[in-house]
């Protein structure tokens, strides 16, 4: 078996980059943004320089370093992933693709390799809508699906919108129009992430070459009620929006389990108004997280949701839903699910092909660019934890058929 990728050279990079973390102990918390964001942004911006690349920054913080080809008239391919965190979570959700696309500049270094196309590698901002409630930022931002006049609108939970964190961070709002991404610039997108699942593990496998993302929507919904005081207030007086808010929620697990069909449906945040231990609640927010295989699964999930909203509507509370994001299936490139596949074949691996019931960038940018997505184990299938664990070897034979794969395609 041919290795290229340098086990310990990632684990530096990894513990790193995992050193700018608001939480230390207790798993890694870099939301977008943050002093550790920033912090996160600079060391990536020296790995960059040290693997031989030209770092820029663009109009909302996503890092590109190029490795400039013979000739940098042809599109770049472009690789790498997201390194905001969700709280509590784990070092590998994201940097190590990044981490990936670093490495990758660093074998083309040490072999002497100078590429004909260019290769940019990558790292993107709030790819986990941990602050902003809004998944998927930067690839929306760099293919335009999220038009840049929304980003005033959007708010974190204290109330500052991404313009205004934008402005703290250093970034001028005033240069957003810069951020689009045109097709033409880039030739592909290939990333590498932790499977955030079993299977790889469980039958003892390398790598997943993905060929296909689920469909996933992301829902906000709101129940307001009355505010009261929680000692004089009768209970046959209240309008308690967290109890009308427990009643749909009660309803929601069930819908997912009775489609059936690899359905799957999570309410992964609640925030409770105005959240006195002593005051009736007057607003309920909470999210809703839809994913299947199938589109129509998906939209009749979020009919029977909406239904299930609306009868709280029927016991007196007043609600709101909105979408925050709909992403359909995705077909990722067959031609680059090939050449991935052929060079874990090549490199003697284990491989399987997988469908992603994680989102990723890629999923975003797959009907905008050709683009591949691979997997690489992860422990006992933990993620978004501070147990989330990929062993070091196993991290580096992904990069290895990332590496690769890029070679060839660079050519």
């Amino acid at each position: 078996m041919t290795n290229f990728a340098n086990p310990d050279r990632i684990q530096s990079m990894i513990d790193g980059l995992d050193a700018f973390n608001a939480t230390p102990g207790e798993g890694t918390t870099r939301a977008t943004f943050s002093p550790e964001f920033r912090q996160a942004s600079d060391y990536l911006r020296a790995q960059m320089e040290k693997a031989g690349l030209v770092v820029r920054e663009d109009a909302v913080g996503n890092l590109f370093g190029r490795l400039v080809g013979r000739d940098p008239a042809l599109a770049p391919v472009l690789v790498g992933s997201h390194f905001d965190s969700v709280p509590h979570g784990g070092k590998f959700d994201g940097p190590a693709g990044v981490i990936a696309g670093i490495e990758t500049a660093f074998l083309f270094q040490e072999l002497g390799i100078t590429p004909t196309r260019s290769i940019d590698v990558i790292a993107m901002i709030e790819e986990e809508g941990s602050r902003f409630g809004s998944g998927l930022m930067a690839s929306r931002l760099l293919t335009g699906k999220l038009p840049t006049q929304q980003l005033s609108q959007i708010k974190d939970a204290a109330g500052i919108s991404f313009t205004e964190a934008m402005r703290s961070y250093g970034l001028d709002p005033e240069q957003l129009d810069n951020v689009l991404l045109p097709k033409e610039a880039v030739h592909a997108f290939l990333e590498l992430h932790i499977e955030q699942g079993p299977v790889l593990g469980a039958q003892g496998e390398d790598v997943a070459i993905v060929d296909s993302i689920v469909c996933l929507t992301q829902l906000r919904v709101r129940i307001y009620g009355a505010a009261g005081h929680a000692g004089t207030t009768p209970m046959n007086a209240r309008r308690d929006a967290l109890v009308g808010a427990v009643a749909v929620l009660s309803e929601l697990p069930g819908l997912a389990k009775d489609i059936g069909q690899n359905a799957v449906l999570t309410v992964g945040k609640v925030d409770v108004k105005p959240g006195g231990a002593n005051v009736i609640p007057d607003e309920v927010e909470f999210t809703v997280d839809i994913r299947a295989p199938e589109e129509d699964v998906v939209r009749q999930l979020v009919a029977q949701t909406r239904a299930a909203v609306a009868r709280a509507e029927n016991i007196g509370f007043r609600t709101d839903v909105v979408e925050d994001l709909f992403a359909q299936p995705t077909m990722l490139s067959s031609e680059i699910h090939t050449r991935l596949t052929k060079h874990a074949d090549q490199l003697q691996l284990k491989s399987r092909s997988m469908v992603s019931g994680a989102g990723h960038d890629a999923m975003i940018m797959a009907d905008y660019v050709p683009t591949g997505l691979i997997f690489v184990p992860s422990r006992n299938g933990v993620s978004h934890s501070p147990d989330e664990w990929t062993d070091y070897d196993q991290l580096a034979r992904g990069v290895d058929v990332i590496f690769a794969t890029i070679r060839e395609m660079t050519e």
